[in-house]
This record gives C-alpha cells, sequence and structure tokens, in this order.
C-alpha cells in the first residue's frame, strides 16, 4: 500500500463544465441550456476518471484490454451446475422474510464493479465514468449509452434514482439506515448522468464506493406490474447483467441463462468473464445428499466445506475414472471473522465472565484433531493474518490512538498482549479450562447448586443455540456437552433455514455459528458492524457496542492513508478481542473444490476469488468424452 495519498494516475482535472460537455460529445447526450448555465457556477476543477481507488492509484489503466486474471479468449457455451441446501420461496432477493432462491441477484448489475486482484478499488459498469469535487461531498456517474434492461429497454439515470427511493422506502430497515446516514439524495442531471450527494457529516471513507454499489432496476416494470420489492414474488424484474433467470422448479432447482443481447459483453472489465451459457443450481435437502449426487454426476462443481468429507468421502468410481478432478487452491481473501457469536442484547450475557466463560469450554484442539482431521487453524484476530490484525503489545500509532481512549478500556489493553485464543488439550473436555471457567462464573454470581445447575437470583443459565444446518451437528453437540458438565443448561436447537432466517433477524438467540464480514480495507461499514449505531442491525449479529470503539471508528473513516486506517483497526481489534463477543473456531485459507473435468481456469488465481463462475470456462471436447464415457446420468 502506499504511504500516503497520491494523485489517481487515472483522473485528469479539468474545468467542471468542460469535462460534462466532453463527457456528453463523447456519447451523444445533448446538455440543455438550463443544465449548462446551472454548472456555471460549480466547482472550477472536478475529478474524472473510470473508477475509484481510496487510498492508492487504480491498476488498471482507462484503456486497459482486459483483466491480467482472465482468459480473454476463453471459449463461450456449455453448462456448469453447482448445489444449494433447503428450499426457496420466492426469487426476489431483496425481501427478508422467507428462503430466496440461491443466486437470485445474479441478473442485477451494480454502477460499479470490482476486480479480484486489488483491494479497495471499483471500476465503473453501468457508468463510463465519474465525476467528483476533491471533498467528495458528491459525485456524479455518466450511464453508458449501451446499458440496457433484460428485455431490450434502457438503461438511464432515471432508473438509478428510482432504484435508491425504493431501497430507502422498502428496503430492509438495516441497509436504509445504513445508506441514509451516507447519501442525503440521488438527482438525475439527464438522461445519462445521475449524481448522488452526501451528507455533510457522513464518513469521508466510503462515500463514493457506497453510490457505486448501487443496484439498478428498470422503473418502468415497478410501475407497470404495482411490484414492491419488500414482498416474496417469483415473478422479478428483468435485470442489466449477463445472467437472467431461465426456469426454475420450486424446491428442486433453478436455470440461469446467459443474455446472447447483454450489452456489456465487449466492456473490457467483462472480457473472458461469464463464458457459461447456462448455470444450474440444484437444491438438496443437506450435505450428503448432495454429495451422492455429484458423485452420479447430476451437478458437475462442488466447492467442499467439510473437513469430513474432504478428508474421507472423496474415493468414488468417478474420481477414480478420473472423470473428476479435486484440486486445492489458494485463497488470499480474509477469513470471516466467524465463530460461536454471543446475543448481547440478553442480559445474562452482557458480562463478560460469563462469555470468557463459555469460550474457555470450545475446544478447538480436539475438535480440529478429532472431528475436522487437523486441517484447519485457530482464527485469532477479526483480521486474521492481515496488517490490520493486532498483536503483541501495541505501539506506535496504534498506541496514540489507544491513549485517546485509556478511561474507556481495560487497562490490561495497554500491558498484555493481544488477547489469544485459548489453548486446550487433546481430550474433548479440558478440565485445567474448566476450572478457570467455574471462577469466572462464581465471580459472575452464576454459583453451582447441591444439583450441579448454575443459578443467580434463583435462575437458571438457560443458553440456546440455533442452526440449520445438520453439518454443525458434530461441532456443536461436543462443546454443548461440555457446557453442560459446566452446569449450564445448554441446548441445541437444529431448525428449518426459514425459521432461522426469522430469528436471526428478530435477534431471537442466545448463540448461533455466524460472523462478521470483513475486508483488507475497512471504512464506513464498520459504524454499522461494530459501532453503537448498529445495534440494532443485522450485519451487528452481537449487537455489540462499545464507547472506545465508538470514539476510534472515525480514525477509520477519515483516514488518509492506508497505515492510518489500519492502525485504527488494530487498535479496534485489540479492543474487541479482549470483550469476547465472538468465541473464535477456525480458518482455512484455501479452496476445497472437486468438478468434472470439462472446466478449465487460469493457470493463476487472482488472489480474491474463486471465480468459477466467473471466469472459468466449458471445454466442449472433454464434455463429449465424459458424456461418451457414461459420467453423467
Amino acid at each position: 500500500m502506499m504511504q500516503s495519498r497520491p494523485e489517481r494516475s487515472t483522473t485528469i482535472v479539468k474545468p467542471f463544465t468542460q469535462i460534462r460537455l466532453l463527457n456528453a460529445l463523447a456519447v451523444g447526450t445533448l446538455i440543455s441550456a438550463a443544465s449548462l448555465s446551472t454548472e456555471l457556477w460549480a466547482e472550477d476543477s472536478i475529478i474524472v476518471s473510470h473508477g475509484y481507488s481510496s487510498y492508492g492509484s487504480l491498476k488498471y489503466g482507462p484503456d486497459f484490454k482486459h483483466l491480467d486474471y482472465v482468459n480473454p479468449d476463453a471459449p463461450k457455451g456449455g453448462e456448469i451446475s453447482v448445489w444449494a441446501q433447503g428450499t426457496f420461496d420466492t426469487m426476489n432477493p431483496y425481501v427478508s422474510k422467507g428462503s430466496t432462491g440461491s443466486m437470485a441477484s445474479i441478473g442485477y448489475e451494480r454502477l460499479f464493479t470490482s476486480t479480484s486482484d486489488e483491494v479497495g478499488s471499483s471500476y465503473c459498469l453501468l457508468c463510463t465514468t465519474i465525476e467528483y469535487p476533491e471533498d467528495e461531498s458528491w459525485v456524479t456517474f455518466n450511464i453508458h449509452p449501451d446499458a440496457a434492461f433484460s428485455d431490450g429497454s434502457p438503461l438511464t439515470a432515471h432508473d438509478v434514482v428510482f432504484t435508491h427511493n425504493l431501497f430507502m422506502e422498502q428496503g430492509l430497515p438495516s441497509f436504509r439506515d445504513g445508506v441514509s446516514a451516507i447519501i442525503s439524495g440521488v438527482e438525475a442531471l439527464d438522461d445519462q448522468s445521475v449524481r448522488f450527494t452526501f451528507q455533510d457529516d457522513a464518513p469521508d471513507k466510503g462515500r463514493i464506493g457506497q453510490a457505486g454499489a448501487t443496484v439498478v432496476f428498470p422503473q418502468a416494470w415497478y410501475e407497470e406490474t404495482g411490484a414492491r420489492l419488500d414482498e416474496s414474488r417469483f415473478d422479478i424484474a428483468p435485470g442489466s447483467a449477463a445472467y437472467m433467470l431461465d426456469s426454475y422448479d420450486v424446491n428442486r432447482r433453478i436455470i440461469y441463462k446467459r443474455n446472447p443481447n447483454y450489452w456489456g459483453k465487449d466492456l473490457p472489465i467483462n472480457k473472458g468473464r461469464e463464458n457459461f451459457d447456462t448455470i444450474r443450481v440444484e437444491y438438496f435437502a443437506d450435505s450428503t445428499a448432495a454429495f451422492e449426487a455429484f458423485k452420479a454426476g447430476e451437478f458437475t462443481f462442488r466447492q467442499e466445506n467439510s473437513s469430513l468429507s474432504w478428508a474421507t468421502a472423496y474415493e468414488f468410481p468417478a474420481l477414480d475414472e478420473e472423470w473428476v478432478v479435486k484440486e486445492t487452491l489458494e485463497n488470499g481473501n480474509l477469513p470471516s471473522a466467524t465463530g460461536f457469536i454471543f446475543n448481547l442484547r440478553k442480559e445474562k450475557l452482557q458480562d463478560v465472565r460469563v462469555r470468557q466463560a463459555l469460550a474457555l469450554m470450545y475446544n478447538f484442539t480436539w475438535t480440529n484433531d478429532t472431528l475436522q482431521y487437523g486441517l484447519f487453524q485457530q482464527r485469532e484476530s477479526f483480521w486474521q493474518g492481515s496488517k490490520l490484525a493486532a498483536q503483541g503489545l501495541p505501539e506506535g500509532r496504534e498506541l496514540e490512538l489507544l491513549e485517546g481512549v485509556r478511561d474507556l478500556v481495560d487497562p490490561t489493553v495497554f500491558t498484555e498482549a493481544a488477547v489469544m485464543p485459548h489453548v486446550s488439550g487433546d481430550r474433548q473436555l479440558d478440565r485445567g479450562n474448566m476450572r478457570k471457567a467455574s471462577e469466572l462464573l462464581d465471580a459472575a454470581g452464576w454459583i453451582a447448586g447441591d444439583d450441579g445447575i448454575r443459578r443467580k437470583n434463583g435462575e437458571t443459565l438457560e443458553i440456546e443455540f440455533i442452526m440449520y444446518s445438520p453439518t454443525f451437528d458434530r461441532i456443536l453437540n461436543p462443546y454443548v456437552n461440555n457446557l453442560t458438565r459446566l452446569g449450564i443448561e445448554a441446548t441445541y436447537n437444529r431448525i428449518d433455514s426459514a425459521q432461522y432466517s426469522e430469528r436471526y433477524y428478530q435477534f431471537d438467540f442466545d448463540m448461533i455459528f455466524g460472523g462478521y464480514r470483513v475486508g483488507l480495507e475497512e471504512g464506513s461499514g464498520m459504524l454499522q458492524k461494530f459501532g453503537s449505531v448498529g445495534l440494532g442491525d443485522v450485519f451487528n449479529p452481537a449487537g455489540y457496542s462499545s464507547e472506545a470503539v465508538d470514539a476510534l471508528l472515525p480514525n477509520v473513516t477519515s483516514a488518509e492513508t492506508y497505515e492510518e486506517m489500519a492502525a485504527a483497526v488494530r487498535a479496534i481489534d485489540r479492543i474487541m478481542r479482549r470483550e469476547m463477543f465472538v468465541v473464535p473456531v477456525w480458518y482455512l485459507g484455501k479452496y476445497w473444490v472437486a468438478y468434472y473435468d470439462m472446466f478449465e481456469h487460469p493457470e493463476e488465481l487472482p488472489p480474491y476469488a474463486l471465480g468459477h463462475l466467473d471466469f472459468w470456462w466449458f471445454n466442449q471436447d472433454k464434455a463429449d468424452a465424459l458424456q461418451e464415457a457414461g459420467a453423467f446420468r
């Protein structure tokens, strides 16, 4: 990363009105006299670019031919098929109730798109260029003149305005709250230009990225049908993306097909991508049933997430016949900050000593060695393995920031190394950790009675885990057993995915297995995930808040350099790890994949994506050979 924020090599600074006029002429758009006269009063200089990078220069210049990691000559054709678990009762990806069909948002595009070999960079997709002043108080997107929806209707600035307003009226409350805190208004300057204006007090970082993340729907379709964004339905609006819904059989399969008239197929950002004619999703009740179907050739690509299966189950005829490729590929993404999440909205879990005690009863060593075949590593940080992870004692800029909140944090933050996960033995129940946990619960007032059950003020300490996937049974049951040995009335309740979604959105749980989405570059999104403003937000499942973290967050959102941002994140990471609202579990750092030997991928994958549905491609000759050999049912 750069030491300081340089001028972006892909931007040009010119008088604003001249730029708008040149852009309009370039795409054949007329600027009205009223619009032009208004702009004469605008800023003298405006930054124009084909993309945006928060801290450094864009990797790809305005004249790039294709992304470095794709095969620009990849053939188009064929089908790739994957699997999904459970059921679905809607194809609307933006509804909060029910179960949405897998990949239901595939048909919709955003103003910006990202690449898989950069951090913090976004490029125009539905736009040709963006324009914004140095203070980033607003941004204008110049819509690509060829942009169109799958029904052939043009995509315009008015559709962008309509979509933003639709989300503000009918989107999830957490989304509305987050976006409205950043964007004050959206207006169409003409058919091809749309301007986002930002709140004066919005965080400096993330403004333009948030605007660029706007998905775009056709205004005409919504007005003609009367459909709502927040209703469960199978009839969905046409999108502008390369794929569109072809067919579905409820709870059995969904098929998406590549739009042969896709408006953006020749864009440099899309070269060598979106190569399959169809993407098929097959539904199964659980992973075991899906795996049996994969072995029989009922679907053709499987990304494995079970260490048990990866270590023991990949012995079957299709693999022996070399019809199936089993491959481990590198994954450069940050591991999700996953673990057992405490719901701090529950009074019984608000005492950090209780959370620390419950965390001590999870045995990573035994779980990994016995149940996961030693394939994983134990997660330490919310930003594992990156420059954003706190290490050792605080120093430098991180220490300076922590000094500013000294009165709000545990003094040991300054005297002890960053909290590491506890060490456990090779037996399921580590008695040493159980003694420590017992002492912590005693200190918190949860005393074991003659029956061994812990009570406080006459109430037992009840903890319910909820989960919808049977894959976690073998992980959660031993943990629940350990908690029971400690005198806690712990239960594990596996429910269906629809019930789980409803309880999750209502924060109706004690503990879940889940996580927080984190990135190599952090910005305003941290306010919703870890700030007090996100207490009612689904992006903050624990309901975590801290005065100290609130005080440090502006240092993340206003950082002018990557190093400044990283120091602030490390300080926050250090505080949150001590407060133990997520029991850290495991991470892999690799992709486990198996697929029928008719798919190909670039020799060197980008660091931040597997890309099997993006830039892999189909080999027809290999597919014909597999078909002739009897590889598929």
